[in-house]
């Protein structure tokens, strides 16, 4: 049992998702979790106003139930199978998301700051959240894809567009990071 409450170690969860990935590309299927938004809204008769959602959903039902997989198996494994759920971040990181004014910094999975019912009250993490959610939504659908797709689905197909899409996934986090968020916080 306390094997499973550990984190795994990349030489055991890196392959998995290799084996995953070869049995998908085995049976001819894409892996995605954005697509899975095209789905739904598909489903909800989004293809009334919008040619993009026009096709059959139904050839999609098994990535649905990755998705649903991935959030019982998230929520089992927080609440259930997890030690502590806090973040290990290195305590330099710590103290500088703190001096950012991020106070859970270390202690929580997401930080309170930004993530909890009472950040949805402070008009900065509300915008900040639907200002992020909307260029998450807006860049995903630009770039084809996710970073699930184009990094874990994308470069096992070795499609380069996948491959130009990790870099500037990377960049942007990088600008994100050193350049953006000092200046947000």
């Amino acid at each position: 049992m306390e094997i499973i409450l550990q984190t795994w170690p990349w030489y055991v969860s890196g392959p998995l998702i290799a084996l995953i990935m070869f049995l998908l590309i085995f049976m001819g299927k894409k892996f995605g979790m954005s697509s899975n938004l095209r789905t739904l809204c598909t489903m909800c008769g989004a293809s009334k106003s919008a040619g993009y959602f026009s096709y059959d959903w139904r050839s999609q039902r098994w990535n649905l139930i990755v998705i649903l997989g991935a959030a019982v198996g998230g929520f089992i494994a927080m609440n259930f199978l997890s030690a502590d759920p806090a973040v290990e971040i290195n305590p330099e990181t710590v103290t500088h998301l703190k001096q950012l004014g991020f106070e859970s910094a270390g202690a929580a999975y997401l930080p309170d700051e930004l993530y909890s019912i009472n950040a949805l009250g402070n008009i900065k993490s509300l915008s900040l959240l639907i200002i992020g959610g909307f260029l998450i939504g807006f860049g995903t659908r630009w770039a084809g894809g996710c970073t699930s797709g184009h990094a874990i689905s994308g470069l096992s197909n070795l499609q380069l567009p996948s491959l130009v899409a990790v870099i500037g996934f990377f960049i942007g986090g990088l600008i994100m990071v050193h350049l953006l968020f000092p200046l947000i916080f």
